[in-house]
């Protein structure tokens, strides 16, 4: 390996790194889902996991496919910012969706109460809500689809920071250093995303959240919905 290669992958190691940490949307969905859904840890592992795949992988085919035909560096940047806006507007899109979900959930399993009047027993008062048998088919309909939006929102989350590191060595005519710096900066993103998640899920292990917990859903749509502002507005 030479010099140049050594240097790339490095930076491909500090940046896959640092780029992870310092955008929320690539952990906070998986954290506040995991706890609003009582994911297990292994469930909420292996989530994290294949949404990072599809999110760099979706990225270095992207990138390969681009030396292969011949594509510039600033045209698959640009093709990656067009894709990085999609994704910014379906995490504000999921989140709202999640929220207004959530709403209107906590609406119908809000206790109300309801007089009748029946001939020879007379008035009698019951308490009842509307989060019957049917809701709940629906909300389990939620629960099951929920990994899949994620999964397709993060394949069409692009990682910027590696199409440059992956067309230099390309450029040099070095198509196994270019698969070997993409290898490194997926392997080191998808293991900040699962360090960082691993470590608050068991950070919130050791707290109470029973208090807040009838709100959970609405807190994670919540978060997420920030999340895609961020993207979109901010640049994280």
């Amino acid at each position: 390996m030479d010099n140049s290669i050594t240097l790339l992958s490095v930076t491909a190691v500090s940046i896959g790194f640092i780029h992870t940490v310092l955008g929320p949307d690539h952990y906070l969905p998986f954290i506040v889902l995991s706890e609003a859904k009582k994911w297990t840890m292994k469930k909420t592992m292996w989530i994290t996991f294949l949404c990072g795949l599809g999110h760099v992988l979706s990225s270095v085919i992207l990138g390969l496919t681009g030396i292969i035909v011949g594509i510039s560096v600033n045209r698959l940047v640009e093709v990656e910012s067009f894709r990085g806006n999609i994704a910014g507007w379906l995490f504000i899109a999921f989140g709202l969706i999640y929220m207004l979900i959530s709403i209107r959930n906590l609406y119908r399993k809000r206790q109300h109460t309801h007089s009748h009047f029946h001939p020879g027993t007379g008035e009698h008062i019951h308490e009842h809500n509307h989060f019957g048998d049917h809701a709940h088919v629906h909300e389990n309909d939620v629960v099951r689809t929920t990994p899949w939006i994620l999964f397709l929102i993060f394949v069409f989350g692009p990682c910027e920071p590696l199409i440059p590191i992956l067309m230099y060595p390309a450029a040099q005519n070095n198509i196994a250093g270019s698969v070997f710096v993409s290898v490194l900066f997926s392997l080191v993103t998808i293991a900040t995303m699962m360090g960082v998640v691993l470590a608050f899920k068991l950070g919130f292990s050791r707290i109470n959240l029973k208090p807040v917990e009838k709100y959970s859903n609405l807190i994670a749509g919540g978060m997420i919905f920030l999340s895609g502002i961020a993207i979109q507005f901010i640049g994280l």
